[in-house]
């Protein structure tokens, strides 16, 4: 169960604070739910998902997560001048895995398909071979709900179909929360939506009601 309790958020400009891009949202995203986060561009999806995976913050409220929560997959904090490996390796000590860490870092190298530059500083990688790592990383742990934004369109075509198997896999075994354009997608993973408009978030059990009620909206 994830409790959002009275979530804020806006980001400073250089004119002081911006707006809010998120307002007294109020909701509990119940255990085993998987769910959809729906909006327009702008509406402010991925800054909920961020708060909800803890690499953000709320401006005022807060949010209680009573399991395990993952990162945003295919994102979050890499150290640019530690190689793939060592980034690898201390994710895998800050999750208490020492004991397995050889096995985690033989599934993430392999997984990653970094080849040779897995030993390389992360400065030097595109965003897809970025975005492989950290997808690599997220697989390597069992969370209870994990977070995606947007997961399965890194890489190539082939790692696409790859990332993609790998997260239905995953997704059978536990909940997601989930941000993706592609409708497609979220009818295959989610059951409910969080439709996101105007800073107001809005909580519905069949994702296909969700759904009517952002389309609706566009027309208005």
């Amino acid at each position: 169960m994830i409790l959002i309790e009275n979530v804020y958020k806006r980001y400073a400009t250089e004119h002081g604070a911006g707006r809010w891009v998120l307002r007294g949202i109020d909701m509990v995203i119940p255990p085993r739910q998987s769910v959809a986060l729906i909006g327009r561009n702008g509406a402010g999806k991925s800054t909920l998902l961020r708060i909800i995976g803890g690499i953000d913050f709320a401006t005022k409220g807060r949010v209680e997560r009573r399991c395990k929560v993952s990162w945003p997959m295919g994102n979050g904090g890499l150290e640019g001048t530690l190689t793939g490996r060592q980034n690898a390796k201390f994710v895998c000590r800050v999750h208490g895995h020492q004991d397995e860490l050889a096995d985690r870092l033989a599934f993430i190298q392999d997984f990653a398909e970094l080849g040779n530059s897995f030993d390389a500083p992360v400065r030097t990688y595109s965003s897809g071979m970025r975005s492989r790592l950290q997808f690599a990383l997220s697989l390597a742990f069992n969370f209870d709900v994990y977070i995606s934004d947007e997961v399965t369109s890194a890489g190539d075509a082939k790692f696409r179909k790859k990332a993609a198997d790998a997260f239905k896999s995953m997704a059978s075994q536990a909940s997601v929360i989930m941000v993706s354009h592609d409708e497609a997608t979220l009818k295959q993973f989610c059951q409910s939506g969080i439709w996101i408009n105007d800073g107001q978030a809005h909580w519905f059990d069949d994702l296909d009601e969700a759904l009517k009620a952002y389309k609706d909206n566009l027309l208005v």
